[in-house]
């Protein structure tokens, strides 16, 4: 008797959410594909919060440690004004305790290799590889390549983040919403008896339409950004100036930390997400990540929720008993359903997260630090208990 054909995904994105996709579905033995259109080994990036949601997806793949070992834990995290005067502190060690991990942060290219590691040897990862088209029929969904090549499988998942070719083949062009801010970014060397590593963390500073963020990334190393409001593509000719600039004065040690930063290693971007859609897929195709739900970074989610689908698409698909189209769908209208409500949330917050930490009027600025400081930690606990305490694994096995 011949055994039925393998499943095969296409996975149109190497990011963190494609991969962790690719690992999932590796487990429940679909054969996977893995296309992307950058190089994945380029050493340049920044570093990424996984917050304990993410970190408990990372330990259903059995990952978290090695992430942990990678990074550094966020054992701080202190909110000031430009000048230092302290405003509030996240209660991160009673949120370790309540989640049973404190958050994490690891550069972005230790957390892709990590990943990369553990795709089985038959998983392959294709770079370079950008796609132009897709068709798809009853029976299979074909990708074709700038290249000129092409292939094909039972299903394509499009994890090709905010730009996403896959999201823009599926409803056409998607129109992005700008969030009146410029982030810079920075991985330096830096050493100061006031943020250890042993602590790990830091702090963020709040000004006028401006904000920097410090945190230990492990190996004597710090990632910081700056939020700068500023029209979108607004040029400049040398980030590291500018940023001085804009921070001229703020307190120590966030001149410092910029100066050290090697210029050309500073990343700038304009920042968007997107108007939320309803719905994922059509036919064989679906999203999952930024390519479905774009996010601003305010609350440090974009990896995390894309962990999230990840875990969610492949329980969904491991469910369906073969690869029919009606049992696709199925499976994608179920992901869907579990997935929408809480990523599109977790957009609405970030975009009002952004206009309270990047306000620019000084009675509103006053007001609002004002009220901060006065929230006690358990207030603070509870409203972020919706996001770091969900656990979508115990949530798919009562269903």
């Amino acid at each position: 008797m011949k055994s039925a054909p393998r499943k095969k995904a296409l996975i149109i994105g190497a990011g963190i959410g494609g991969l962790a996709t690719a690992l999932f579905l590796q487990r429940i033995g679909w054969k996977v594909v893995l296309y992307e259109k950058k190089n994945t080994s380029s050493v340049f990036g920044a570093g990424i919060v996984m917050a304990a949601n993410a970190m408990h997806v990372l330990d259903e793949l059995g990952l978290a440690q090695m992430v942990k070992q990678a990074g550094a834990k966020v054992g701080q995290a202190d909110i000031r004004s430009w000048d230092g005067k302290a405003i509030t502190s996240i209660p991160v060690s009673k949120q370790a305790s309540l989640y049973g991990t404190y958050s994490y942060l690891v550069h972005r290219a230790k957390l892709q290799a990590i990943l990369i590691e553990h795709l089985d040897e038959k998983t392959t990862l294709h770079v370079q590889k950008r796609m132009v088209s897709l068709a798809q029929n009853e029976h299979e969904v074909t990708v074709r390549f700038e290249d000129g090549t092409e292939d094909s499988g039972d299903i394509v998942i499009g994890s090709d983040g905010l730009h996403s070719d896959v999201a823009n083949h599926l409803f056409g062009p998607l129109q992005l919403r700008y969030s009146g801010f410029t982030a810079f970014r920075g991985i330096t060397s830096f050493m100061d008896p006031g943020y250890s590593l042993e602590v790990g963390g830091g702090f963020e500073a709040w000004g006028s339409g401006r904000r920097f963020g410090f945190s230990q990334l492990g190996e004597g190393q710090v990632y910081w950004f700056a939020a700068i409001n500023a029209p979108p593509g607004t040029d400049m000719q040398n980030r590291k100036e500018h940023v001085l600039q804009q921070l001229k004065n703020w307190h120590p040690p966030i001149e410092r930390v910029v100066q050290l930063t090697e210029g050309q290693s500073i990343l700038k971007h304009d920042i968007y997400d997107r108007k939320p859609l309803d719905s994922w897929s059509k036919g064989r195709v679906v999203l999952l990540g930024d390519s479905a739900h774009p996010m601003l970074p305010n609350l440090g989610q974009g990896g995390a929720q894309a962990m999230e689908d990840a875990y969610v698409l492949a329980s969904c698909l491991e469910k369906a008993a073969d690869t029919k189209l009606s049992k696709i769908s199925d499976a994608f209208e179920s992901y869907e359903k579990i997935r929408i409500p809480r990523a599109n949330q977790v957009v609405r917050q970030s975009r009002n997260m952004a206009r309270i930490v990047q306000l620019t009027n000084p009675v509103s600025i006053m007001v609002r630090n004002r009220l901060l400081s006065l929230v006690p930690d358990s207030v603070q606990i509870k409203q972020l208990h919706w996001l770091l305490g969900h656990r979508i694994a115990h949530k798919e096995r009562q269903e």
